[in-house]
């Protein structure tokens, strides 16, 4: 007997921990910076030396934001980097160092910044047009490559002294920082590349960089804020249940000092609150929700027609403190590819992998809703979609109606459990379907295994 026990303890034992392997693999969330709906998208820093002058040369950084979607809003990008030397900023030109540094030892001509590790911001919108360059001064906001490609770059120049004079003797700076505005963004180290070329404003002449390094920073979620930003609730015309953003997916009120705190939207006090600490707060101070959540989308299935079916979209701002410029969604759904029409939001395709074509990026009409009002009665914006049906994929069963995934200006929002969708009034009992499957299959396996013992 002591012969068969040993064995099949031994087996269980293995059993035992491939299960919690398995359930540990699952729940694991990756930290790394890609993103599956925009593969390739990131922010290239292009330094482009121009001239050289006595002590050092002059440059032009070039801030791309080359990701489809996600956008930098105000207060705006602030860039970093540490000197290879004993480099200064002599002036610059559309943005300023935050913090001059100490510039005892220059007399007479004083640096714009003396310091090691200098940060760099953008100037606001209406600076005078000799302190302007090209692609300046919108107070650090960064439109996404497809919503506004126009304005998905920011420059300034700046004029180093006490650095090399030629491309032998200069030094690349290092431990590149980028804030959007906050943490998120990690950046390689600078890479030496092809000199950028520049066509003249009338096209007849191309001149050429003497140098050009380039910057990549990529963005993490898991970098950018501890807790998700916005949440997912769910609904149709053919169930009576409206499915929640699950419960404390961007906190929970009885632990909410991470999350800035909540506020009774009814309590007296609010409007003193709110206007003591401003708009465009970095830190949300969210209605007080089961969710906790400065954002929710609500997709709600409206209408079926005999060859549509229709979807109402609402988003909707909890955060007291932020007015969302610019803002934009990407859902994910299979019947994009038969988009038919769009009310009151702009549309655009992406499409990361060729073949399939399920992902939308969605964003608000100019001076008409493209900005997000913080939370309150105007707080919200909507829109609905009309889909055409392809009768070899459509059904209304197993939740097929609601999106794969949505993002939130490029955060990735909570969604709700899929047992927990709206079913259809003939699938209620499906919801128990997935715990019987779970049973039967680990006993099976234990089965199994004294079988082979």
């Amino acid at each position: 007997m002591g012969f068969l026990v040993s064995p099949m303890m031994s087996l269980f034992s293995k059993f035992t921990v491939l299960l919690l392997f398995v359930l540990w693999c699952a729940s694991f969330t990756s930290t790394e910076a890609y993103d599956p709906l925009d593969p390739t998208g990131n922010i290239t820093i292009k330094w482009d030396i121009i001239s050289w002058t006595a002590d050092g040369y002059v440059a032009v950084v070039t801030i791309y934001n080359f990701q489809q979607y996600r956008h930098i809003q105000a207060p705006g990008w602030s860039l970093g980097w540490t000197w290879a030397k004993k480099e200064v900023i002599w002036s610059m030109l559309g943005g300023q160092a935050t913090d001059q540094g100490d510039c005892s030892k220059f007399k007479g001509n004083i640096p714009h910044c003396c310091k090691k590790s200098p940060t760099v911001v953008d100037l606001l919108p209406g600076i005078p047009y000799n302190q302007q360059t090209a692609n300046c001064c919108k107070g650090g906001v960064i439109s996404s490559w497809a919503q506004d490609p126009a304005n998905a770059a920011s420059s300034f120049q700046l004029s180093v002294g006490s650095a090399g004079t030629s491309n032998k003797t200069v030094r690349l700076p290092k431990n590149f920082t980028l804030k959007a505005p906050g943490p998120g963004y990690t950046c390689a180290r600078a890479k030496i590349v092809k000199p950028t070329r520049f066509m003249s404003t009338d096209k007849r002449r191309i001149t050429q960089a003497l140098m050009t390094w380039n910057v990549t920073c990529t963005y993490s979620q898991f970098l950018a804020q501890k807790t998700p930003s916005c949440c997912v609730s769910l609904s149709s015309f053919y169930n009576d249940t409206i499915v929640p953003c699950p419960q404390c997916s961007c906190g929970c009120q009885r632990n909410n000092s991470d999350s800035g705190g909540c506020v009774d939207p009814n309590a007296p006090h609010l409007a003193s609150v709110v206007s003591s600490l401003g708009n465009n707060n970095p830190m949300p101070l969210v209605q007080c929700t089961s969710h906790m959540c400065p954002i929710r989308v609500h997709w709600h299935v409206k209408l079926n027609y005999k060859q549509y079916w229709r979807v109402k979209v609402t988003i909707t701002n909890f955060n007291y403190n932020m007015n969302y410029t610019q803002w934009n969604l990407v859902v994910q759904h299979p019947n994009f590819d038969n988009l038919t029409q769009i009310f009151s939001f702009n549309y655009q395709s992406l499409s990361p992998y060729s073949a399939i074509n399920d992902t939308a990026m969605l964003w608000g009409v100019k001076f008409y809703n493209d900005m997000l009002m913080q939370a309150g009665p105007s707080g919200n914006v909507q829109s609905e979609l009309l889909f055409q049906k392809d009768m070899s994929t459509f059904t209304f069963d197993k939740g097929w109606a609601f999106p794969r995934r949505i993002y939130f200006n490029g955060d990735n929002c909570v969604m709700p459990p899929p047992d927990a969708y709206p079913w259809l009034p003939n699938a209620s009992s499906r919801q128990l379907t997935s715990p019987h499957i779970l049973m039967i299959a680990f006993f099976s396996a234990l089965a199994f295994l004294y079988g082979y013992v």
